[in-house]
């Protein structure tokens, strides 16, 4: 099974990215943290994140989904990855709980998800919703430290520009390939 992740700034287009790859037939594990913040915002708390065990809620709500994921197909598409929640971590300030530290340490040692790694740049604005109050500059500072701690932990990243989704799709899908050593074409 490789394992590969979409990455960036918040509202850069991951979630639509990856969306379109799995109409196109892609093995996709969906995000964490937008769940994690619906069910906190569910239960009367408007802004869940900033809550002590939050990060460590995404950690293994993302665990859940890869492992529920198992082993369809030989490739899938991880929309973020627990890299990610360390990103987040440190962008809000907050301390590594132990779930989050110990899903860092295990992915890393097993080697779960592959060195390569997409990097969705951001659009150019962010749309608001209930789950991403970030504005642009801040979006952009976010992205900033998801590209630090992918490279600290010794991950290639590799652009997905702006650009139209069916683009960004081709973009990715011939990288995947490649990578996989799949043939070109329909999956």
């Amino acid at each position: 099974m490789q394992r590969y992740v979409l990455t960036g700034a918040p509202g850069a287009g991951k979630t639509t990215l990856a969306d379109a790859l799995r109409r196109r037939g892609w093995s996709v594990v969906a995000e964490a943290a937008t769940d994690v913040i619906a069910a906190g915002q569910a239960r009367g708390d408007d802004e869940p994140w900033r809550g002590a065990g939050f990060v460590d809620a995404v950690a293994r709500l993302q665990r859940e989904r890869r492992e529920a994921a198992g082993s369809r197909g030989p490739v899938q598409v991880h929309d973020r990855s627990p890299l990610c929640t360390l990103a987040l971590a440190r962008h809000l300030g907050r301390p590594v709980g132990p779930t989050l530290a110990d899903e860092v340490e295990r992915v890393l040692r097993e080697g779960s998800y592959q060195r390569p790694v997409f990097l969705v740049e951001p659009l150019g604005f962010v749309t608001r919703t209930a789950a991403r109050r970030i504005d642009y500059a801040e979006s952009l500072a976010f992205a900033r430290v998801h590209e630090q701690v992918y490279r600290e932990h010794g991950h290639e990243l590799i652009a997905v520009p702006p650009a139209p989704v069916a683009a960004r799709v081709a973009l990715v899908e011939t990288h995947l390939r490649r990578l996989a050593g799949l043939p070109q074409g329909p999956c």
